[in-house]
């Protein structure tokens, strides 16, 4: 922090942008001041106001970092808005994008599905057209948020190690995580659960149900190890991020180590979530389960999680506008939680899990990704600025 004389001098000699009259959400207080940006970074942070002409009263709202997502399925929603009712792949994206920039999200990584339990998934018959699409609209210049890359690798799919070789290295790629959801497997560890679900999924009788389940554990028990271990290499060999997905059992948890993953993904217990959050794992929860008061699927409930100090990060999943209002609801329901630690939650740690060290905070130096919120009933978005650039 500076003092507001030196704010004054270095805004006269190089701004953008100025915020003032702000609550800085900053990494460890929160404080009345101004924010200046310059060159799509911010340039300098300091308390006290402005009286530079053009400088944005902002009428004591929170100024905060912009959202950093890391794992959405939205994307999927644009592209088949109903059943069979498939959409043209770059108008979804670009739909997509302005409601993640509205949602206060300026780093957005679209999850990919990189296989399925079902060879007819929308997720596998449309996978590259999503690709193509973002990266077409990436440089057209269509987007709003800046899209990063997560490929979610379903081990148990026959053909994951082809598809992984023939998209990790596209532009954005970025973070990888490492799924199964075969029966008896980390979700679905009860086989009742695993059943119920997919049989109303896919519209199956008992007969075709059991079919399906022998030839998804036989998928398991021929690809999984196999799969998992070329997923971590390409990864490593890269220097891309690693996420575990759904880890249920201290065993799992070890795994996961022993990887080198830095994010746990929806642990499903609190077995695990401690295990990984001891083990320096970022433990990422749903905010839909927050909002909701606990998981759709039986699940811990991230709530309990929070309350244990066992929550790190949280992410949109379905649901972005739930990401700020998740973060919010932190601080009113667990008084342990401070607003810059709430905040945090969905920015700083997000970030620095899938090693990006250049955004997620209100620090000279770092980029302009901003968010202004007012704060009353219900959190509201008044301004989203992305390097310094207004996009919301």
């Amino acid at each position: 922090m500076r003092r507001r004389d030196a704010l004054t001098a270095k805004s006269e000699r190089m701004t953008d942008l100025v915020l003032t009259n702000a609550r800085l959400v900053l990494a460890d207080e929160v404080v009345d001041g101004t924010l200046a940006v310059a060159g799509g970074l911010i340039h300098a942070v300091d308390q006290g106001r402005s009286h530079l002409p053009g400088a944005i009263d902002c009428e004591g709202d929170f100024l905060a970092p912009g959202l950093v997502e890391l794992h959405t399925d939205n994307l999927e929603k644009h592209m088949l808005p109903r059943p069979s009712a498939h959409w043209p792949a770059v108008p979804a994206v670009v739909a997509h994008d302005l409601q993640i920039a509205a949602a206060g999200i300026t780093t957005v990584f679209d999850a990919m599905a990189i296989g399925a339990v079902a060879d007819d998934s929308v997720r596998i018959q449309r996978l590259g057209d999503m690709l193509d699409a973002i990266e077409a609209a990436r440089r057209d210049h269509l987007l709003k948020a800046e899209h990063l890359l997560h490929l979610r690798c379903e081990i148990s799919f026959p053909g994951l190690q082809d598809a992984v070789e023939a998209l990790i290295d596209k532009p954005g790629v970025q973070l990888l995580s490492v799924m199964d959801h075969t029966p008896g497997q980390r979700q679905f560890t009860k086989l009742d659960s695993y059943k119920s679900y997919y049989m109303s999924k896919y519209n199956l009788s008992e007969a075709e149900l059991e079919r399906f389940v022998e030839e998804r554990v036989a998928d398991q028990e021929r690809h999984a190890a196999p799969n998992r271990r070329m997923v971590v290499e390409a990864a490593h060999a890269r220097a891309l991020a690693l996420a575990s997905h759904d880890d249920a059992t201290e065993a799992h948890v070890a795994e996961a180590v022993a990887d080198g993953m830095t994010l746990a993904e929806f642990p499903t217990t609190v077995e695990s979530a401690a295990a990984s959050h001891a083990a320096g794992l970022a433990v990422m929860m749903g905010a839909p389960n927050l909002v909701r008061g606990g998981s759709h699927s039986g699940n811990v409930a991230a709530i309990d999680l929070a309350r244990r100090g066992l929550l790190d990060t949280v992410s949109s999943d379905y649901a972005p506008a739930a990401l700020l209002h998740a973060a919010m609801m932190l601080t009113d329901e667990v008084e342990a939680i401070t607003l810059p630690q709430a905040i945090a939650t969905v920015t700083r740690t997000p970030a620095r899990a899938a090693g990006l060290e250049d955004r997620g905070e209100l620090a000279e130096g770092l980029r302009a990704d901003l968010i202004r919120v007012r704060d009353a009933s219900h959190p509201v978005l008044r301004g989203v600025w992305r390097g310094g650039e207004r996009i919301a």
